[in-house]
């Protein structure tokens, strides 16, 4: 993940006991009295059918917080998933494997990329569909790569890190989406895209600074190649950096300038599942993720989950692009409450 700029009456009880002893002394004051209290509980019957209709719940859908904890550890022992690395294609074939077992149409897209010092680097975009025959669909994508250097934090070094949260999170409850979506079956047509070499920019420390769009290169290929010809999706859902203790999803700024009502719907259903605390109604500037290119380049209205934070200078956790993104950073809550919110738009779709 690349930061750049772009761009809330009672009565009193004494009142209630005087007021009930004196009504009771006639017949007619008893049935004065029952007309009151009827017409006051047909009145409150009423308020709370209105609030009912204005706040109501959905159902919270089922996920598991400890098998896609159990999915970003398997692709961390893996070691860092950096393109060109016999890890790349070993996660690639886990990937693979996971997602037919859980019923998917899975194709692997397999491409080579040129990175920003002219190298190039194999990308493996793996995407897995549900429902590949209804119209009305749904994009879920996210990226598994690791970044092939550490160039933040006090100790920037040219070293892969294990991306824990950057990379496995997402890629690992997309998996947890798939093998629950096995099991209950949505209306919609669902595809989930496995983005590869979206975090080979160039390093920060690097004193020779390129021009150009060399993060999210996997993405940009699947835009202009598409797994199917003229694919569309009524709506995108990106997950990046969605497993950190004390993460906080924000209205960042590209989603919110191409799909700001659906930003909104997804975020209303967090609120309504208890994950307010985790989703907050707060703007953020803009970024430029995956979800830039799909909205940009395949034009469908996309929105980012990412953990944004206004704790450090660059937005982001404090472990980004560090060798502190593993699994001491991973936090089941979190991932409970993106997954549950994930499932939770696919099912009210």
């Amino acid at each position: 993940m690349e930061l750049r700029m772009r761009l809330i009456s009672r009565w009193p009880m004494d009142t209630m006991q005087r007021f009930t002893k004196y009504m009771l002394c006639t017949k007619f004051s008893i049935l004065f009295f029952v007309c009151i209290v009827i017409a006051t509980s047909c009145k409150t019957t009423k308020k709370e059918n209105n609030s009912t209709e204005t706040t109501s719940t959905i159902t919270r859908p089922s996920f598991s917080s400890d098998s896609t904890y159990l999915f970003i550890q398997q692709q961390v022992e893996m070691g860092p998933r950096v393109p060109g690395t016999v890890a790349q294609t070993k996660c690639a074939q886990y990937f693979e494997q996971k997602l037919k077992n859980y019923g998917a149409t899975v194709q692997l897209q397999k491409t080579t990329v040129t990175i920003y010092n002219g190298k190039n680097v194999p990308c493996i975009n793996v995407i897995a569909s549900y429902n590949p025959g209804i119209k009305r669909r749904l994009l879920l994508c996210t990226h598994w790569d690791s970044r092939p250097f550490a160039d933040q934090g006090d100790s920037a070094v040219a070293a892969p890190i294990l991306a824990a949260d950057d990379g496995a999170s997402g890629a690992a409850v997309l998996l947890e989406v798939a093998r629950q979506l096995q099991q209950k079956n949505p209306e919609i047509g669902v595809d989930l895209v496995f983005f590869d070499v979206e975090d080979y920019g160039q390093p920060e420390y690097d004193l020779d600074q390129k021009q150009g769009d060399f993060y999210c290169l996997g993405t940009q290929y699947w835009c202009k190649n598409p797994h199917v010809p003229n694919y569309k999706a009524e709506n995108g859902i990106l997950l990046d950096m969605v497993g950190a203790k004390g993460a906080t999803f924000t209205f960042e700024g590209v989603s919110m300038l191409y799909a700001p009502q659906y930003m909104k719907q997804v975020w209303l259903f967090a609120e309504q599942l208890g994950y307010g605390n985790f989703f907050l109604r707060e703007n953020t500037e803009q970024i430029i993720d995956d979800h830039y290119y799909v909205n940009t380049i395949a034009k469908i209205p996309t929105i980012d989950i990412i953990n944004r934070t206004r704790r450090t200078a660059s937005g982001f956790g404090a472990h980004w692009h560090t060798h502190d993104d593993n699994m001491g950073i991973i936090d089941k809550l979190t991932l409970q409450a993106v997954g549950e919110t994930v499932l939770a738009s696919i099912y009210h779709f």
